[in-house]
């Protein structure tokens, strides 16, 4: 009789977390495969440190094959799925096609940024869900900044030295708060004629408020915050078109503009729609205790999933790291209950503890078993929150070494936008 084997596709906080526990409570004859298109754990949370420059961008990230052990990692994109035969379709990074089978198959592929059929958004504004997309956003700013800089004429100037931000979630206010104190920096120190011009902020939502996760009272705050840092907020405004050079709102206004970060929510990653698995308005439809509604060897957990919140029954469990870390850990426990035929099934009864958002050096806000924090304090508890969920000892000392070097020094301007695309050979 062959060894049992559980397939994990997705790498990220749902998938390694999973891993983790399963290689401590499963026993070594059950083999564990992990499917991801990239090696590592990208810390999602810390990407606006590394599109800022506060932290090196391989510090929010985590390999697999560091800290997992006992698992198989393959890298393929996984592409769709045969539940009655217990396969997971995939391509590897050769291009060629795979099949795993499996005794049981968890899916934690998370989610991908979700878009609206805007005319030049998809050719001129630039995502933040990668760290790719983060260190791109990072080099498109030094790289307006410097373009500026040699202009003579004011108007045009001020064209590369706006930056506008779509969406007033979490990414992107994190995002817009520690790119601006990254820019403003670096106006002080090295561009004195893009300092004459000025720069300008924008954050754009459809929302009739910012932040809908945090309290009314502490949203109000943040909004506030960023209005006396000079950022413009346009609440209940839609883009409705993106050009090289200009974003047209809803309002009628045309801003001249070079720089466009869409931030507007995310969906579930569209894989799932070709797992052949049943969906509820495009996550894959769990029960409480993570499994496929239908399937007694299919789970599923994270941004991808439709898994009951226990916080608000008939909704869903909102896609943050908090949830997908919690998922799991009980994710573990189930699949080795489920494998050994013993024990039940434990349900999912996480409740979020609380929230926060950093908005840049030593400014941020939170919302911690009801009690607001904000300012100085909200930053250290981000902080610290950050430290203890990075995975590694080393990573923790990475990342400490990082913030204490940004503590006391300014950040570098360098622009390298040309790393791994070395030119051609000359002849």
């Amino acid at each position: 009789m062959s060894a049992k084997h559980v397939v994990i596709a997705g790498g990220g906080f749902g998938g390694y977390y999973t891993a983790k526990t399963l290689e401590r409570t499963l026993p070594p004859d059950v083999r564990i495969t992990l499917v991801s298109d990239v090696n590592y754990l990208l810390y999602t949370p810390l990407l606006p440190g590394a599109a800022a420059g506060s932290l090196e961008p391989r510090h929010v990230v985590v390999p697999l094959r560091e800290r997992l052990r006992r698992v198989d990692l393959r890298l393929a994109r996984v592409t769709g799925g045969d539940p009655g035969r217990r396969e997971l379709e995939a391509t590897l990074l050769t291009g060629s096609p795979v099949r795993w089978r499996y005794d049981h198959l968890v899916i934690a592929l998370g989610s991908v940024s979700r878009t609206v059929p805007i005319p030049g958004l998809v050719e001129h504004a630039i995502g933040f869900k990668t760290l790719p997309e983060a260190i791109a956003l990072r080099n498109r700013l030094v790289r307006q900044l410097e373009s500026a800089e040699a202009l003579d004429e004011v108007e045009l100037r001020r064209e590369y030295l706006t930056f506008l931000f779509v969406g007033a979630g979490y990414a992107g206010l994190e995002g817009l708060a520690e790119l601006q104190d990254y820019a403003i920096d670096a106006l002080r120190y090295y561009y004195p004629r893009c300092r004459e011009a000025g720069m300008r902020w924008v954050l754009v939502d459809a929302a009739a408020r910012i932040m809908p996760e945090m309290k009314p009272a502490l949203a109000e705050f943040t909004a506030e915050l960023l209005r006396e840092r000079g950022v413009e907020i346009k609440l209940e405004t839609q883009v409705k078109e993106v050009t090289d050079r200009s974003v047209t709102l809803s309002t009628g206004e045309e801003i001249p503009c070079r720089t466009v970060c869409w931030t507007a929510g995310v969906k579930a990653n569209p894989v799932a729609e070709r797992l052949g698995l049943p969906l509820t308005e495009g996550r894959i439809s769990c029960t409480e205790h993570l499994r496929v509604i239908g399937y007694d060897d299919v789970w599923a957990l994270g941004d991808i999933a439709a898994v009951p919140d226990p916080a608000r029954p008939g909704y869903p469990c909102p896609p943050t790291a908090q949830h997908a870390i919690r998922q799991a850990k009980l994710m573990g426990e189930n699949v080795a209950a489920a494998l050994a035929g013993t024990g039940e099934l434990k349900p999912f009864r996480f409740k979020t503890l609380g929230a926060f958002a950093e908005l840049g050096r030593q400014q941020g806000v939170a919302s911690i078993k009801g009690i607001r924090v904000k300012g100085f304090p909200a930053w250290v508890v981000g902080r610290f929150y950050h430290l203890a969920w990075m995975p590694g000892v080393r990573r923790k000392a990475r990342l400490i070494a990082d913030w204490t070097v940004d503590f006391w020094f300014h950040r570098d301007t360098a622009e390298l936008g040309q790393l791994g695309h070395p030119p051609p050979l000359a002849d």
